[in-house]
C-alpha cells in the first residue's frame, strides 16, 4: 500500500515515484497519522482549485496549518480575499512589469558578468537567489541592506522537521521578519517614495459599510511580507530546477543556445517538470465524494501540484523534460481565485535569467556532491547547486 509523507527525506529527495503510485492506487489518499487527505490527479486538482464552495483556503495552505489565520491573500476566502486581491493586483499590472524588464536584464547580466572567469560557482547563492530578491525589492521598495536578511528569515520561517514539526526558530524568524517590515512601513509613512508600498498606502479600499478606508500599518506590513516572500522564493527555486533539467538534457540545452526564442516555452516546461511549490492545502467545508471515497467536512486536503503536472492522463511521458511540449494551462502557479498574481513577473525573470545564463555559459554540469536541498513545508528547491562551467559534468 502506498504511503505518502511529504516531510520524509525520501519524498523530499524524489517524490515522483510516490506521486505516480498515488495517482494509480489512491487518487484520494488519506494519511491518518498526519491528519490529511490528498488529491494527486491533474483534473481532480484543477476541479478542487475551482470548487471554492467545498474547499476553503482560510485554514491555511500547509499541512501543519501554522499559517491558519495569517493575514495573507493565500489564506483568505471571499469576500475578504476579493478586496485585498484587487489592491495587490495594482502591483502587477502589465505596464509596471514591462517597465521592469530593463532592470531585470541589467541585474541578471551584472550578476553573471562577475562570474565570467569562474570555472565553478554556486548557482543559488551567486545568481538564482540574488536576481529575484533584487527585482522584488526594487518593485516594492526594500533597501539593499535589508534584502539578504529578508531572504534568510524567509528560509527560516519555511523550515520544517521530518515529523511535520515547526522548529521554534521558525516562529522566532517570523517575529523578526514582521518587525523588520513593520519598521519599513513606518519609515515609508514618514518618507513616501515612488514604490509599491507608497502606492498601497495611498489606495482606498472598501470598508464593508459602503464606504472606503486606507490600509492600516498591519495590513501594509502583511502585503509587504507576502510580496517579499513569494516574490523571490518561486524564481529562486525554479532557476536551479531548470538548470538541472538542462544539465540532464544537454541536447535541449544546445537547442536553446542556438535558438533563444525557444526559452519562453522551455520555462513553461521547467514549471511543469519540477515546480517550486509541490502542494497547496485546503479545508473541506462540506463532505466531498471522489473516486468512491468521501472526504468529510472539516478535514485538511492537500492538492499535490507536483503530481498533477506529472499525470499521464494529461501529459504523455511526463517524466521526460521536453522544451517543445505544448502546455495549455498550468497549475504550477495555483489556479482559479488563488492564481499567483506574480506569475507573469516570475516568467519574465526566469526567461531573462536563462537568456543571460546560456549566452555566457552555454555548456555546464553540476557537482552532485555539493547539491543541497532546502527542507521546508510545501516549497521544493535547492539551497546550493555548484555549477561546473564549460564542461558537461558527471551528475
Amino acid at each position: 500500500m502506498v504511503e505518502y509523507n511529504p516531510f520524509s527525506q525520501q519524498t523530499v529527495h524524489n517524490p515522483f515515484p510516490t506521486y505516480r503510485r498515488l495517482r494509480d492506487e489512491a487518487p484520494v489518499y488519506h494519511n491518518e497519522e498526519l491528519g490529511f487527505y490528498a488529491l494527486s490527479r491533474y483534473q481532480d486538482v484543477i476541479d478542487a482549485h475551482l470548487d471554492t464552495d467545498s474547499f476553503s483556503s482560510a485554514h491555511g495552505v500547509t499541512i501543519e496549518g501554522v499559517d491558519q489565520g495569517a493575514p495573507f491573500l493565500i489564506t483568505k476566502d471571499p469576500p475578504e480575499h476579493t478586496m485585498h486581491r484587487k489592491v495587490v493586483a495594482r502591483v502587477f499590472t502589465q505596464r509596471r512589469i514591462a517597465l521592469l524588464e530593463p532592470f531585470i536584464r541589467r541585474t541578471a547580466a551584472g550578476l553573471l558578468d562577475r562570474l565570467r572567469d569562474a570555472d565553478r560557482f554556486d548557482l543559488v547563492r551567486d545568481f538564482s537567489l540574488r536576481l529575484p530578491l533584487d527585482v522584488i525589492s526594487e518593485l516594492i521598495g526594500i533597501p539593499e541592506e535589508q534584502r539578504e536578511p529578508i531572504h534568510e528569515l524567509s528560509d527560516r520561517i519555511s523550515a520544517r522537521t521530518e515529523d511535520m514539526g515547526t522548529p521554534p526558530d521558525a516562529y522566532e524568524a517570523g517575529a523578526e521578519l514582521w518587525a523588520l517590515l513593520a519598521d519599513l512601513v513606518r519609515d515609508r509613512r514618514r518618507n513616501p517614495g515612488d514604490d509599491v508600498i507608497t502606492l498601497l498606502m495611498n489606495t482606498e479600499v472598501e470598508d464593508g459599510n459602503g464606504g472606503t478606508r486606507s490600509l492600516g500599518d498591519g495590513e501594509l506590513a502583511s502585503r509587504f511580507l507576502e510580496l517579499a516572500f513569494a516574490g523571490h522564493e518561486t524564481v529562486a527555486k525554479l532557476i536551479p530546477n531548470g538548470v538541472i533539467a538542462l544539465a540532464w538534457y544537454p541536447g535541449q540545452r544546445r537547442e536553446l543556445v542556438a535558438d533563444p526564442s525557444l526559452i519562453p516555452n522551455a520555462v513553461e516546461e521547467m514549471l511543469r517538470w519540477d515546480p517550486p511549490s509541490h502542494y497547496q492545502g485546503r479545508w473541506t467545508l462540506r463532505d466531498v465524494e471522489l473516486h468512491g471515497t468521501v472526504i468529510p467536512a472539516g478535514r485538511r486536503v492537500i492538492l499535490i501540484t507536483g503530481s498533477a503536472v506529472h499525470d499521464e492522463r494529461k501529459y504523455p511521458d511526463p517524466e521526460l523534460f521536453d522544451i517543445h511540449r505544448r502546455i495549455d494551462r498550468h497549475v504550477s502557479f495555483g489556479f482559479g481565485r488563488h492564481l499567483c498574481l506574480g506569475a507573469s513577473l516570475a516568467r519574465l525573470e526566469t526567461r531573462i535569467a536563462f537568456e543571460e545564463l546560456l549566452k555566457r555559459f552555454p555548456d555546464f554540469g553540476f557537482d552532485e556532491a555539493g547539491v543541497r536541498r532546502h527542507y521546508s513545508s510545501n516549497i521544493r528547491g535547492l539551497s546550493s547547486l555548484p555549477l561546473l562551467v564549460g564542461r558537461s559534468a558527471p551528475v
